[in-house]
């Protein structure tokens, strides 16, 4: 199975980054924009793994603290559009030990440097081939309680991910 690890956004952030998408066709801004529903901050990349038991395992020695996720900036890798992340240094040292923890079982991964963004829109195109002509870049914050493990299937519209398991204290916050 595909496996990757994730924080999930709660309403606020996923109308902000709906309503942002939308600028951007109505801008003429093509390509296969993120559904909704799969909109999220991967910590890390584990790919092709049949064993997510020793994944949350992994996440279960790390303590994960709640931790500010505020919208910051936009950007591209290649044609890829994201939208950034206000730099968060909580955040990184646990994605660190997190990655620590999935060596040290040999649980594989996207060794990448932690990068936090959002992909938006794959295979970006805008009408006058201007990446600078974009609306400004959303706002909003949220208090991230919890990580999820999640699965990767290919749908007949799209990828489908699927919570597997999660760390840290539902509910708890999600301001």
């Amino acid at each position: 199975m595909r496996l990757f690890i994730a924080i999930r956004f709660n309403n606020k952030i996923l109308d902000a980054l709906t309503r942002y998408r939308e600028e951007l066709k109505k801008q003429g801004v093509t390509g296969r924009f993120t559904p909704r529903e799969n909109m999220h901050l991967t910590l890390a990349f584990i790919g092709e793994y049949n064993d997510p038991d020793a994944v949350l395992e992994a996440m279960e020695q790390v303590e994960f603290k709640q931790v500010e996720i505020r919208l910051d900036g936009v950007g591209w890798f290649g044609d890829l559009f994201w939208v950034g992340l206000k730099e968060n240094p909580q955040l990184t040292d646990y994605v660190k030990k997190l990655r620590h923890q999935l060596a040290e079982r040999g649980v594989p991964f996207d060794r990448k440097k932690f990068s936090p963004h959002i992909t938006l829109i794959r295979k970006y195109s805008d009408s006058d081939g201007r990446r600078g002509a974009i609306p400004s870049p959303p706002g909003g914050s949220m208090i991230a309680t919890e990580v999820s493990l999640m699965r990767s299937d290919r749908g007949k519209n799209g990828m489908i991910y699927t919570e597997v398991g999660s760390v840290g204290h539902r509910g708890l916050c999600e301001e």
